[in-house]
Order: structure tokens, then C-alpha cells, then sequence
């Protein structure tokens, strides 16, 4: 079996203890971390060597939150975040569609409800510069969708189209859709419909473009946290293409939606369980997801007080329905995680998985919230408790897409947004993640904002509550190694250190030592997965095949 040593590097373990200097991978493996001498000393003499030429390595990241699929989707569509006033999204839409007068429909990203006149989208908006094809915009959260009068009409919604569970169809004052679509009523109509109308080779292509974009930023792990069919086949597709494998390790939430049907629901949890049993090498279903609440921006995520609007939202899941779901889940073994923005969201999470551990007993068990962008100061605690993870995303707290955010709550809740210290420090696991396409998939940007609070978008805005800012090396240790623990993977990958994955990426700069604004600049420049290259910046590092490291 071949050996091959990494030396006269500046290697993070996340591990104790944290810094070594080479490293040793053998069969996909860390053989042995530490010293240059030793290393070769441990590789013997004909090991291949690779020259780090002093650079940082840290271990993989895993991105424990994203949508594998509808990320490599958006990276083909029209972006809107800094697109930031009407006129700018108009002009973007209006090139867009001469650029390809022949497409059937228009679809866009990323818009913010602060770059709309009043934060009110309408269809109106869009027929001014798109009338003749359907338009669809996915808002920044992926919560909403604003449509034009033509997406209006394909879709076959008008005035008495009835709202779905868990969602809204904006109308106007006369009761017509007005070209907004929230929550479920997005996902059942517009993401249906679309998904109806892609093909195979698009989502394939869609697949392809989430891999290499992931690769070529240090990810070597990821967690779908919306897995269903298409999704699966996409994956399994892709691992065919490839003699059986992928070149980065995927685990699974599979979806389970809020049909009204408590057997229905059952049934959702029995197919994660059967996908849970199958062997696939490199994708693996975990778990379920439950999404029990919308967005702040959007005045959709469930809060115990009023918006500043006077406005409040349900729960997606009442608790009645939640409770037998999650019991079900957590009695077969799988991971649980549940999305919840608010902290009413929050507390029905919570509900429901103290539910689960007092009808199933005692048992291996860590269950996630995602998001957390407000919870109540006890939840933290309680989540310690229960041993649950809190799952969230620093790139969602960049203060360029803040306004609007504690616009909406309109008090002072909106100065303990984001608290990652405070999970942190009550005991519970904190695992970072992005939760692509509702933001940048890069690792280090992200980073960059849990160790600044300052933007990564747009660097004129000051920083956003920097007493909950991290350390550097905290800050990278929650997106590698503790977003591996909340996958219950932390002896399999997630550290440097012998006996694991040899999962790894290496930086051109060093945030260590120079600080976390470098987290802006830096690039990386190889990713290995399971000991392999699977990204490497031309030129970036010389490596010796055959050379003795003696």
C-alpha cells in the first residue's frame, strides 16, 4: 500500500495536539501527525513526498447544512443579492433575457426584500422588463418566490387558489395574486412545477457544478438537509459516471413535508429508514428534516411575540402532528433535524425531541435544530441538555443583509440575533455550516464572518454585534471538526489526526497568524479526499511521486 508524506507544512489538526508539521496517508488514511522527522522517519524511504512549502493545513470542511442539488441549480441562474435597488434587479432581468431570447422561462436568485420599494414585490414589478416568458425569483432565503403574471398564469394560480399548509399566496387589496409566493405555497407550486420541467441532464449538470465548486474550496464533506428521489437518482448518477464513487462525502436529510396526513408522514419516515439501510460508499441517509417555521425577513418564521408589524406565524408543524414523526425517526436511529428560525419554532422543536427520549428511553442519540437566528435565552441550555446540536450559518448574519432582518423584529431581540457564543458556552455542540444556495457556499467567507461579524458582501457596513465573533481557530474547528460530530462522524473524519480520513485542504494564506481579514483573500490551493487530490490551483504545490523523504 503506497505512503505518502506531507512535510514543511503548518498543519491545524483540530485535535490535540493542534499544530504538527507533517502528516502521513496510507489507504485513505492518516498514518501518522507530527513532526518532519518523524514523519519520515514513520514513511520510511519510499514514501512519496509532497512539499507544503510552509503553507496551513486544515482538515476538510463540511458544509453540515446545504441543498446539494438546487445549489448547482442557482449557480446557473441570474444572482440578485447586491443587485439593491429595483432598478438594478430590473436591469439584471432585462439583460439576462436578450442574452437568451430563446429561453422558456426566466429564473433568478438571491434577491433581498430591503432592495424592493416598501420590501412588497409584485408581479408588476417584472412585467415591466419580462412579460412575454414566466419569471421566477428565488428570494435569498429560498423562503419566498416572486413571480411575474405569466409564471402566474403557468402556475394556474388566481384568486381562488387556496393557500397550502404552511404557506401564503400574496394577493392585493382585491383579492388577486399579487406575485408573491411563501413558504409551502413556493415549494408546491414553483419548485413542482419546475422540477417537473428539468430534465435529468439538468439536474446532472446541476450536480456537477455543486461538486466542483465545493472541491475548489476546501469542502470535502457535505450534508443535504432537503434529500428526496430526484435528488437521490442525481447523486447515484453521479457516482456511476465515476466507477461507483464521489470525490466528496455526502450524508443525507431526507425531506419529510407536512401533508395533513399523519400516516402520510409515517410513511415519509419509512422511506428514510429504508434508504438509511442501503449501503452507497459515498452517500449515505442519515436522517429526516422538518422545516417548522419560515424566515424573519419574510415575517414568516414562528416567534413567541408579535413582528413589529404586529404581525406573528404558526408553526409549519403543530406539535400534535410533530411529536409521532420525530418519535418514529429517533425509535429507527435516524438523525433528526429540524429547521427552526424562531424561537416559538425553537421551543416546538425542543418539545417534540424531549417527546421522542421520554417514549423511546434511553439511547444513542443527536438530534439537530438548524438555523437558531433567534431563540429565547434559556433554549440554549436546553438544548445542552438534551444533547442537541445547534446547527447554524454565520454567512446569514453578514450585516450587508441585515437591515431588513431586525427591521422585522423591530426590538431589542434583534440584538441577540445569531448568538453563536451563547451554545457555545451553555455546552452544546455548535456546528457551522451555509446552507447554499440561501448564501455563498465558499468556507473561508463564511468564516470570515464568525470570526469578524463584518461583512463578507460588502465591506462598508461596520460589524454586526462583534461580541459574539469567534476565535480563528474555534471558528474553523466548528466547521470542520463539530460539524463532523453533528453528523455523528467525529472518529471517521472532521480532524487531523491518525486513524481517520486523510481529508484535508491547503491555504495560500495563513488566517493564524495573520489575522482573519486574510479569510477574504485566501484560496485554496489542493482539497484530498480519502488521501487523493481531487483539486489542485495550477502549479500551487510540488510534488515528488517516487522521491525519498530521508
Amino acid at each position: 500500500m503506497s505512503r505518502t508524506v506531507y512535510a514543511n507544512g503548518r498543519v491545524f489538526t483540530g485535535d490535540e495536539p493542534a499544530w504538527a508539521e507533517a502528516m502521513v496517508v496510507e489507504g485513505g488514511r492518516l498514518a501518522f501527525v507530527g513532526s518532519d522527522a518523524e514523519a519520515a522517519a514513520a514513511a520510511g524511504p519510499d514514501a512519496a513526498s509532497v512539499d507544503l512549502g510552509g503553507r496551513v493545513v486544515v482538515p476538510g470542511f463540511i458544509d453540515a447544512h446545504t441543498h446539494l442539488v438546487m445549489m448547482g441549480e442557482a449557480l446557473g441562474k441570474v444572482g440578485l443579492t447586491d443587485a439593491r435597488t429595483l432598478d438594478g434587479i430590473q436591469e439584471r432581468l432585462r439583460a439576462a433575457r436578450a442574452a437568451d431570447p430563446g429561453a422558456p422561462r426566466l429564473l433568478g436568485r438571491g434577491w433581498l426584500f430591503d432592495s424592493v420599494p416598501g420590501g412588497a414585490p409584485t408581479a408588476a414589478m417584472l412585467d415591466t422588463v419580462v412579460a412575454d416568458v414566466p419569471v421566477y425569483l428565488d428570494a435569498n432565503d429560498y423562503h419566498s418566490v416572486w413571480v411575474n403574471t405569466a409564471a402566474l398564469r403557468e402556475l394556474g394560480i388566481d384568486r381562488d387558489t387556496p393557500d397550502p399548509i404552511g404557506g401564503r399566496i400574496g394577493r392585493d387589496a382585491d383579492g388577486e395574486p399579487d406575485g408573491m409566493l411563501f413558504e409551502t405555497a413556493a415549494q408546491q407550486h414553483v419548485w413542482t412545477l419546475l422540477a417537473e420541467v428539468a430534465t435529468d441532464a439538468d439536474r446532472d449538470a446541476a450536480v456537477e457544478r455543486t461538486i466542483a465548486a465545493y472541491l475548489a474550496t476546501g469542502v470535502t464533506g457535505v450534508v443535504d438537509m432537503a434529500f428526496d428521489e430526484l435528488g437521490l437518482a442525481a447523486f447515484d448518477r453521479a457516482a456511476e459516471r465515476r466507477g461507483g464513487t464521489l470525490p466528496v462525502r455526502v450524508l443525507a436529510h431526507w425531506f419529510v413535508a407536512n401533508t395533513g396526513d399523519d400516516d402520510e408522514h409515517l410513511a415519509q419516515v419509512a422511506r428514510a429508514v429504508e434508504l438509511a439501510g442501503e449501503h452507497r460508499p459515498w452517500l449515505k441517509v442519515a436522517g429526516i428534516k422538518l422545516v417548522l417555521d419560515g424566515v424573519i425577513d419574510a415575517c414568516t418564521a414562528a416567534m413567541r411575540h408579535p413582528y413589529a408589524d404586529g404581525s406573528n406565524a404558526e408553526p409549519i408543524w403543530p406539535l400534535d402532528a410533530l411529536k409521532p414523526v420525530v418519535a418514529a425517526a429517533d425509535a429507527a436511529g435516524l438523525q433528526v433535524a429540524l429547521h427552526a428560525i424562531g424561537d416559538l419554532a425553537s421551543d416546538v422543536a425542543l418539545d417534540a425531541l424531549e417527546h421522542a427520549a421520554a417514549v423511546n428511553g434511553e439511547r444513542p442519540r443527536r438530534h439537530r435544530i438548524e438555523h437558531l437566528e433567534y431563540a429565547a435565552p434559556e433554549t440554549a441550555a436546553r438544548m445542552a441538555a438534551l444533547g442537541v446540536t445547534a446547527s447554524m450559518q454565520p454567512v446569514h448574519a453578514d450585516p450587508a443583509i441585515w437591515s431588513n432582518w431586525a427591521a422585522m423584529l423591530g426590538d431589542e431581540r434583534a440584538d441577540r440575533g445569531f448568538a453563536w457564543t451563547e451554545f457555545r458556552d451553555a455546552g452544546a455542540l455548535l456546528a457551522f455550516s451555509t446552507d447554499a444556495p440561501t448564501a455563498p457556499h465558499e468556507a473561508l467567507p463564511n468564516l470570515y464572518i464568525a470570526t469578524t461579524r463584518r461583512s463578507a458582501l460588502d465591506g462598508s457596513f461596520p460589524a454586526n454585534h462583534p461580541e459574539y465573533a469567534l476565535p480563528v481557530e474555534e471558528a474553523i474547528a466548528h466547521a470542520t471538526r463539530d460539524a463532523a460530530a453533528s453528523c455523528l462522524e467525529e472518529q471517521e473524519r472532521g480532524r487531523i489526526a491518525v486513524g481517520l480520513a486523510a481529508d484535508f485542504a491547503v491555504l495560500d494564506r495563513d488566517p493564524f497568524a495573520e489575522g482573519a481579514d486574510v479569510l477574504l483573500e485566501a484560496r485554496v490551493v489542493r482539497t484530498v479526499v480519502a488521501g487523493e487530490p481531487v483539486y489542485e490551483a495550477s502549479g500551487a504545490i510540488e510534488a515528488e511521486p517516487e522521491a525519498s523523504v530521508a
